[in-house]
Order: C-alpha cells, then structure tokens, then sequence
C-alpha cells in the first residue's frame, strides 16, 4: 500500500527527453516508463516530481549510452502546486538515476531539488545542494 501524497500536475509525458541533474556521465534521458502510473486507455503515462522512471540515456558515455536506468524525476517546468497554495516552477525537467533498490548512483546533484521528491527519496535529499 503506498502512503498518499497531495496530487501534484504530471508534467513530463513518456518519450519526454530530459537532462541528468547527477554526476553520473549521462547527460540526456528519454523517459520510457513512469512507474505505478494508472491512467486511461491509449492516454500517454506522464510523471511529476518524485516519481520513479525508467529512462534511457540518449547522451553521455559510450558505455551509458542506450542503456536503461532508473530514475527519479527531481524538477519539472510545469508549475507545481504546493497545499500553502505558492506555485513552483523549475526551468528544466530533470532527473536523478538510482538503482533498482533505490539508492542514487551518483555523489552529487546539479542545481534544485524540489521538496516533494526530496521528501519522498530521503537518499536524494542527503546529497541535493539545496532544496527548494
């Protein structure tokens, strides 16, 4: 059973591309599936801050290169409704890649992390630089 969250606007659809906030090498992402998404039928599958992807690296390192990671999407451009009301808005959709098990490959995160996926991923939020 997963813990409920306040509904926050699904801004990055499936096939989106995306840049890697982490040092891992990988520099773009292409989303190709967004975990524990329900929708309608024929309704393309979109994710928020916070939710878990499996994303390929499109550019980066030869041996990353066409591979398939797991992800967490960490900021998105479409406006986020928080419940005091403030709308934030990043000015990239950017991710983090984890292992399976959900601990974050890399050692340091580029830029903003945005509170709800630093709430949910305690692992990320220990290594954000700062959290918005």
């Amino acid at each position: 059973m997963s813990e409920w969250r306040p509904y926050t606007s699904r801004g990055v659809p499936v096939n989106s591309v995306i840049s890697c906030a982490d040092n891992s090498g990988a520099k773009e992402l292409k989303v190709v599936q967004v975990f524990g998404y329900k929708g309608r039928l024929k309704r393309r599958a979109s994710a928020t801050v916070g939710d878990r992807l499996v994303v390929v690296v499109r550019k980066g390192p030869p041996e990353m290169k066409k591979q398939v990671f797991h992800a967490v999407l960490v900021r998105q451009r479409y406006p986020v409704r928080r419940q005091s009301g403030i709308r934030v808005v990043f000015e990239d959709n950017a991710a983090v890649l984890i292992t399976p098990e959900g601990d974050v490959r890399a050692t340091d995160i580029r830029g903003p992390v945005a509170a709800e996926a630093a709430e949910r991923w305690p692992r990320i939020a220990n290594i954000a630089s700062f959290i918005v």
